[in-house]
């Protein structure tokens, strides 16, 4: 854990929200007493989702981006 006063954490501040974010626990004080405390949040670590992991699971329709093409336009410009 790492104290900080309060000009250091603005001077800083992005370099202890990195510090924070990995898992680092710095307290910020005024005059030398504690006032609060810098924490990553809970679930901030998510792993990333894998990209593909639907494939072949799914099948879509030959030519899907010009279904129903016809009533679509007619909601936009209906005929007279």
């Amino acid at each position: 854990m790492q104290t900080v006063n309060i000009h250091e954490a603005k001077t800083n501040f992005s370099r202890f929200v990195e510090q924070a974010e990995a898992g680092e626990e710095i307290v910020i004080a005024r005059a030398g007493k504690p006032v609060a405390r810098l924490v990553a949040l809970a679930g901030s670590n998510k792993p990333l989702r894998e990209l593909g992991l639907g494939k072949q699971q799914f099948t879509f329709p030959e030519h899907f981006d010009h279904l129903e093409a016809a009533a679509i336009t007619d909601m936009f410009e209906p005929t007279k």
